[in-house]
């Protein structure tokens, strides 16, 4: 007898259907798996085999064959366990024919018969949806995360024998509903505050202009400036995530594996902070079976690189091609993949090895090491990044001043406004803010006057900028105008984005 259960597979963040095909037949008893499973999936024998008698349930003790279509793509990790079993059971005539009809099966099986959560639920079920399937069976553990998709019934399931019985209508189907709402309900961050922060009232005003803009920003200054502390805080002004930047972000977190014992949907911008030891492949994805690396993860969020020179400067330059085009691609025997990773980078670093190159007379560099540690960062590199800020040393006064700082809830309040007037002028442009405008829409979005071209004629000519450079001052010019609610962009606003671009000229070289 053959069955046809529908399953779903990976390739990057998106999902596609696999044919799961089970034929069993009379002959020499046997299991065999065809399709290009990898390890994993052949190892799902014993776990389906052992699954099935464990829970009281007829195993065919005759010729089984399965058949994962289509059959030239490599079909990879343990969701394919349920839909096997679900096969091998409507074969024994266990289930009823047609139970799983316009249904998908995704699950792992343990041998006691229980069904274990599986990373990819969400992509996966995303696919099913606009693919027109009206229902899937899920692990309980995938259960919030797949009723995040709208048009299809999540049935949760918890072992072999609900399924059966659920299949075969002897029970009401466990159906899982979402509250989206209620996951978007605001937790206010109580421990980290830009209150906290005293003086630096030049890196908070840049800082608030990179989170309004989503530019990418580099503090350079001595150790103790507070840059680490500032960075940690920048979460606390960013704008609330749309749902569809929500849904996009939960992807790559499911497909990392890094969604469960979480929130079904991720609702605050992430924050990554690797370590300068990191490699290549875990900061822009990779291996042999390719995964979302950290800039990915950062995707619609924050990647903060702490001492930016201390990072090693392949890895630095990989990270080139993210910031310029907003994804990643990976390509590997098997095929290429594309990762989105648009996001905010922050870095830090001192101005020299010892860190008090220019502040202090403690600094004992000498040029050559100066010239080695600032070489670390490439030209391209730096002109990749928005703003540069100098956080200069805190003096006595101002730590111990008694005057209160502005709270993250003000800063915030005002990035929120900029950033509405922002989603209104791009609601056609599919962006969202104005980091990702393209030349042509920096044209259309970005027009100056007579005045503020002459300015940044001057400032072009005198600074020896890019054509890149020159375009980010134009985002950054248009970023502080919104902040000020200000329809054109104006003389301050281009004068404020050019100190806001000129560091590298007066520290790095």
């Amino acid at each position: 007898m053959l069955a046809v259960i529908h399953s779903c597979g990976l390739f990057g963040i998106d999902g596609y259907i696999v044919e799961v095909e089970v034929d069993v037949c009379n002959g020499l008893p046997s299991f065999e798996i065809v399709g290009l499973p990898d390890n994993a999936v052949k190892e799902s024998k014993e776990r389906v085999r052992t699954a099935i008698k464990n829970s009281g349930l007829e195993f065919p003790v005759k010729r089984i064959t399965v058949n994962l279509a289509p059959a030239n793509t490599k079909k990879e990790g343990p969701a394919y366990d349920l839909p096997m079993a679900a096969g091998m059971l409507v074969c024994t005539k266990a289930v009823r024919p047609n139970a799983f009809e316009g249904a998908v099966v995704i699950g792992e099986l343990s041998l006691d018969g229980s069904i274990r959560g599986v990373d990819g639920v969400l992509p996966m079920i995303y696919t099913a949806a606009e693919k027109g399937f009206k229902r899937c069976y899920v692990p309980v553990a995938n259960g919030e995360e797949a009723a995040l998709v709208e048009g299809i019934e999540v049935v949760a399931v918890s072992d072999i024998n609900e399924l059966v019985k659920t299949a075969n209508n002897e029970i009401e189907p466990s159906f899982v509903n979402t509250d989206i709402n209620k996951l978007f309900e605001e937790k206010e961050d109580s421990v980290n505050d830009f209150a906290d922060v005293k003086g630096q009232e030049n890196v908070k005003r840049a800082l608030e202009i990179a989170a309004a803009g989503m530019h990418n920003v580099l503090m350079i200054g001595p150790p103790g400036s507070g840059k680490t502390m500032m960075a940690k805080r920048i979460p606390t002004i960013l704008p609330e995530l749309s749902f569809d930047e929500s849904i996009e972000i939960t992807k790559i977190y499911s497909v990392s594996g890094l969604i469960r014992n979480r929130s079904a949907l991720i609702t605050k911008r992430p924050f990554r902070s690797p370590h300068h030891t990191i490699s290549g492949s875990a900061m822009v994805g990779g291996g042999r079976v390719p995964k979302p690396g950290e800039v990915s993860l950062a995707h619609n969020g924050v990647l903060f690189l702490d001492e930016l020179p201390e990072f090693h400067r392949d890895v630095l330059e990989e990270l080139r091609q993210p910031l310029e085009d907003g994804e990643v691609h990976i390509s590997r025997v098997n095929g290429s993949m594309t990762y989105p990773a648009s996001l905010m980078m922050v870095a830090s670093m001192n101005p020299c090895p010892c860190g008090y190159y220019g502040y202090s007379d403690k600094c004992t560099c000498t040029p050559n090491k100066i010239n080695r540690y600032m070489g670390k960062i490439s030209g391209p590199l730096l002109d990749r990044i928005d703003i540069q800020v100098e956080a200069g040393p805190v003096n006595y006064k101002a730590l111990d001043s008694t005057g209160s700082e502005e709270r993250s809830a003000d800063i915030r309040q005002r990035v929120i406004a900029a950033h509405k007037i922002q989603q209104k002028r791009y609601k056609d442009e599919n962006i969202y803010f104005n980091s990702q405008l393209s030349a042509s829409q920096i044209e259309k979005y970005c027009v100056l006057g007579n005045m503020e071209r002459t300015i940044l004629k001057n400032a072009f000519d005198t600074l020896n900028f890019s054509a890149r450079a020159y375009h980010k001052l134009l985002k950054i010019a248009r970023t502080i105008a919104d902040l000020d609610g200000s329809e054109n962009i104006n003389v301050s606003h281009i004068s404020e984005a050019i100190q806001l671009r000129n560091l590298d000229r007066k520290l790095l070289h």
